[in-house]
């Protein structure tokens, strides 16, 4: 007798919803994802309700219909660009959306929607308990009224984005202290009513901040950066300070002496900063330091310099621009061949004193060079880098007129 020929079996009679999910998960790109939805309405309403991210433009209307079908979204980018050709953009009837209908969002991007205001992030305070991230960067009518909305609601906050928001002050500083504990994150660009006092609340009950920039917070001064410094020693590794012209020795002197594990430090533009605390910060952070940045510190000169080239040997990223009292001196102590070091970016522009002895010094030591700037230092140039037969490395782009775009690590 032949042998009976098995029944067809369906694969939606044989796995379940979880083989499926565990089916998806194993999914790499994101295209092969959105194939897996196009098999069947079962397996789209699986793939819809597993998605974790997702960005998108404004619209209430789209905001619901996309809360109803992705159900489990964790991140979502409603991010502008600065030229939007719409309007008027996210506004707070959006927000509103966004606080009912996805409960389970962890991060939320806002760059750049200049239509809210404090009543939607009162909302998303409201309504959004588990929120661990927020971007409101140039969002420029919120106040400490709405943010403090999100720090009294969002108690898990560990990064929050305010650059450009200028009616920020120190009220809300004593908000995210008070309520946010594991805050580590804090972006305040252009922040102007920050002051010493506000960082000195912040830290008060936020003692494990790991990233903050005040660049052009130009109120903040030694004593807030000091209390900062102390604070969060252990946890501190990125402190950004452009143009806080307040700003001096006594700072500097504060970090070398509490925050050992210092990676990125930018004090461009902080003119009372002196050769004696860059020299302390060198010795202390010798081990951690990766990216320092102080153009336009015009009392630096070689000494400082020096121990900052040899004794920070995982330096990748340095910016000494408009430093004009820096001389050939400073990479001499690299003759002696025993220093070598990982540097990748150097910016020297402006920097008179420095000639085409001095970069072959570095060259001679410093083989991971991949972009140097010495823009406008008229005694390297091209044709004299030419005749002195100096050899950058392979992927090095040497940027002598302006001509090469920049970097963006020491921003």
């Amino acid at each position: 007798m032949a042998d009976a020929v098995a029944p067809p079996v369906c694969i939606n009679d044989t796995l379940t919803d979880d083989e499926l999910r565990s089916i998806l998960s194993r999914l790499e790109s994101d295209k092969d994802k959105e194939v897996f939805g196009l098999v069947c309405k079962r397996w789209l309403h699986l793939q819809s309700t597993e998605r974790k991210k997702l960005s998108a433009r404004a619209g209430s209307h789209m905001l619901s219909r996309m809360a109803a079908r992705f159900t489990r979204v964790l991140e979502l980018d409603l991010s502008q660009s600065v030229s939007r050709s719409f309007y008027p953009g996210v506004t707070d009837s959006d927000l509103a959306v966004i606080a009912e209908g996805f409960k389970f969002l962890k991060v939320l991007k806002l760059q750049n929607c200049k239509a809210i205001t404090d009543r939607g992030l009162a909302l998303i305070g409201g309504g959004l308990p588990s929120l661990q991230s927020l971007d409101a960067s140039y969002c420029r009518k919120l106040t400490d009224k709405g943010l403090s909305a999100v720090a009294d609601g969002c108690h898990d906050l560990r990064s929050l984005h305010l650059a450009g928001c200028r009616f920020v002050t120190d009220g809300l500083l004593f908000s995210l202290s008070r309520n946010c504990k594991n805050l580590v994150e804090l972006g305040l660009q252009g922040c102007t009513n920050i002051g010493d006092s506000g960082l000195a609340d912040l830290v008060n009950g936020c003692q494990h901040i790991r990233f903050l920039d005040i660049n052009k917070c130009s109120n903040v001064g030694d004593v807030g950066i000091s209390k900062v410094a102390e604070v969060c020693s252990s946890s501190l590794k990125t402190l950004k300070l452009l143009d806080c012209y307040k700003v001096g020795d006594e700072s500097i002197f504060s970090l070398s002496k509490f925050c050992k594990n210092l990676e990125t430090l930018i004090i461009g533009g902080c003119r009372h900063v002196s050769d004696e605390s860059i020299k302390s910060l060198a010795a202390a952070c010798k081990n951690s330091l990766k990216n320092l940045r102080m153009d336009w510190c015009l009392n630096i000169s070689d000494s400082s310099l020096s121990c900052i080239l040899s004794q920070c040997k995982n330096l990748e990223a340095l910016d000494i621009g408009c430093c004009e009292e820096v001389t050939d001196a400073a990479f001499e102590d690299l003759r002696n061949g025993e220093i070598e070091f990982s540097l990748k970016v150097l910016k020297i522009s402006n920097c008179p004193k420095i000639t085409v002895s001095g970069i072959n010094m570095l060259l001679n030591q410093c083989n991971s060079l991949e972009y140097l700037d010495v823009r406008s230092c008229p005694h390297v140039t091209k044709a004299g880098c030419d005749e002195a037969g100096l050899v950058f490395p392979e992927y090095c782009k040497v940027n002598f007129t302006g001509s090469l775009s920049e970097p963006d690590v020491l921003v």
